[in-house]
């Protein structure tokens, strides 16, 4: 079964951190991947550029507004996204929380699931 692992976390700059920790942060991630990829269960996976890169998209009294930045004022900020197919959510929970910013933000695990032709939400089995 399809299930997206999707990484919250705060923003932060190399002067905020450190040129060090982005640097530990790149091989973490790099490590996951590798993890991932070798079990064989990787789909895909993308880190995002900046929330203040984000368009945000509304409908309101019909007439579509364009916002630029994101929606959410919030501390923490989708960071990135990983699809894996697993037999199951233990599975996909055991995925998740080998996710390196499990460490400093959270991390959330979400069935996919398939729009067929009859108009139907089916989970990805």
């Amino acid at each position: 079964m399809r299930y997206t692992i999707l990484m919250h976390y705060p923003e932060e700059t190399g002067a905020s951190i450190g040129e060090e920790t982005i640097a530990a942060g790149r091989k973490a991630f790099a490590a996951y991947a590798a993890a991932l990829e070798q079990a064989g269960v990787l789909i895909g996976a993308e880190v995002l550029a900046p929330s203040d890169l984000t368009t945000t998209l509304t409908m309101a009294d019909g007439e579509l507004r364009v916002q630029d930045g994101p929606f959410a004022d919030t501390k923490e900020q989708l960071g990135g996204t990983v699809v894996v197919d697993v037999p199951d959510l233990d599975a996909a929970i055991e995925w998740a929380r080998q996710a390196p910013p499990i460490q400093w933000g959270a991390v959330e695990v979400r069935p996919g699931a398939t729009y067929t032709v009859d108009g139907v939400w089916t989970p990805n089995t």
